[in-house]
């Protein structure tokens, strides 16, 4: 475990650690997207990790999925997300606002403009939603025309050219998760016949050109991007060559010199080897569910550069100091995940307290 704690570099940051926060929805920010009042405070208690990646943010108001997420699109959220970045980096940390759009997993009652939501293809995600009035089914999207898919690139550079004027080192690209990117390389979600479907080099092509767009627009050593392959939620089923797909893909946003590849393994280890090769720059870790025995095991085996962790970070905001004393870890409490007040966000207790 040990070699957890000697430094790393992210683009031309040079982290004290090797831990990493993986972005969790928290759902506290006001109803107009502009982080929540305890969002600086939640952030800067886990600055000693190496590196924060935030909540998914979404780049525009077509991009909101559920209720009182952070947005990155107005001078609002700039001014919200300045208070957080100045916090954490008072505390000596790093911070890369992450940016998600939704895609089809929206409804349009959680959305500033009540529109239908945007996807690849029309195809509903067969689950529900919860949204001001209790849980819904989410209805069916909206294909997004050429000029849109254009129009949804524009708003991520558009967002990651905000995060930057908003104090953050650095974005990452959320490609994971079941979200709009990760439904364009699904089949069961892009059902396209034009450029952007079909094919695995098409399937790939909204992901690369996002990256590629945010890596012009703020460098591409402060771009980084998530994907989880073989993740299968909310209808995501990428078929049997999207292995294959992540294997060009990978090799493909290497040639770009981005910051990090943030991996959610999903136990294709042969895959993950062939990633490892592909991928020339640092790359993240992040296995759900990994024992507080394994930690460290992926740094010291090479399989990783950096760790990210979800829940021990959020239960635990000194965690690297808890680690190394080999102190016990606070529990996280799910109850408290989504909304809410300071409960089971900024008052996890501390070994100095």
């Amino acid at each position: 475990m040990d070699q957890l704690f000697t430094s790393a570099s992210i683009g031309p940051y040079t982290l004290p650690n090797r831990l990493v926060m993986a972005p969790m929805t928290r759902s506290r920010a006001a109803f107009d997207g502009t982080p929540g009042e305890l969002a600086a405070e939640y952030y800067a208690q886990r600055a000693g990790l190496g590196l924060i990646v935030t909540e998914g943010t979404q780049p525009s108001g077509d991009g909101q999925g559920y209720l009182s997420t952070p947005g990155i699109h107005t001078p609002a959220h700039v001014a919200g997300w300045q208070k957080v970045t100045t916090a954490v980096h008072d505390k000596g940390g790093r911070i890369f606002i992450q940016l998600m759009h939704t895609g089809r997993m929206s409804h349009p009652d959680n959305t500033p403009h009540h529109r239908q939501a945007l996807a690849p293809s029309a195809i509903k995600p067969g689950t529900g939603m919860f949204t001001p009035t209790g849980m819904q089914d989410i209805p069916t999207p909206r294909a997004l025309t050429i000029p849109e898919v254009q129009q949804t690139i524009a708003d991520f550079r558009n967002a990651a050219r905000l995060a930057i004027e908003a104090g953050a080192d650095g974005v990452e690209i959320h490609g994971a998760n079941a979200y709009l990117i990760q439904q364009f390389f699904a089949p069961s979600a892009n059902s396209r016949t034009d450029a952007y479907g079909g094919s695995i080099h098409n399937r790939a092509r909204f992901a690369i050109e996002v990256a590629t767009a945010i890596a012009q627009e703020i460098g591409a050593d402060r771009t980084g991007m998530r994907l989880s392959p073989g993740i299968s939620m909310w209808g995501i089923d990428e078929g049997v060559d999207g292995p294959e797909m992540y294997r060009f893909l990978v090799a493909e946003l290497n040639k770009l010199g981005l910051a990090y590849l943030h991996l959610m393994d999903q136990g294709d280890q042969a895959l993950l080897a062939d990633i490892r090769k592909l991928w020339s720059g640092t790359l993240i870790l992040n296995r759900p569910g990994r024992a507080r025995e394994q930690i460290g095991a992926d740094v010291a085996s090479g399989v990783a550069d950096l760790e990210a962790y979800g829940q021990m970070v959020l239960a635990n905001p000194d965690l690297v100091e808890r680690l190394k004393s080999n102190a016990a870890l606070n529990a996280a409490v799910q109850a408290t995940y989504y909304g809410g007040t300071a409960l089971g966000y900024t008052d996890y207790p501390t070994l100095d307290a």
